[in-house]
């Protein structure tokens, strides 16, 4: 099963919604395939600059690793030569911080990765979390 741009479509209004219910900063939210292609991306108003390719950047990590960007972002402390190598070979595409969740289908199969930034690490990650969830969908972030 591969995500419609529907699905994630609606994941991105939802973690909008839980953004909101959060009283976060304004959220930036890229959905990716398991390919690490761009399905749905979109920024809410008052959003920064480069906050496309913090969202991107952060599902990509995860994709690329196979865990949620929260363990890049432990690896990173850990074996930071790691890290920056897989970001030299990435062409600079990887971003390890909370924030890049993968996505689960009911069949526990990979088939994307959200990406969400805007607030703290930890909001973005929860505001991804909540949004997979809203689809019925499993979030990996780990």
């Amino acid at each position: 099963m591969a995500m419609t741009l529907e699905q994630a479509n609606m994941i991105v209004g939802a973690a909008f919604a839980e953004g909101r219910s959060r009283n976060l900063k304004p959220l930036s939210v890229a959905v990716l395939d398991a390919g690490g292609h761009l399905i749905a991306f979109q920024k809410q108003d008052g959003s920064s600059m480069l906050r496309f390719e913090i969202a991107f950047g952060k599902a990509y990590g995860a994709l690329a690793v196979g865990f949620g960007s929260r363990w890049l972002d432990k690896a990173a402390a850990d074996r930071p030569h790691f890290v920056a190598g897989l970001n030299a070979v990435s062409g600079g595409n990887i971003v390890p911080v909370p924030g890049g969740v993968l996505v689960l289908d009911s069949d526990r199969r990979l088939i994307g990765a959200v990406g969400v930034t805007g607030d703290t690490s930890d909001n973005d990650e929860a505001a991804a979390v909540s949004a997979i969830n809203y689809v019925s969908m499993t979030p990996q972030i780990d």
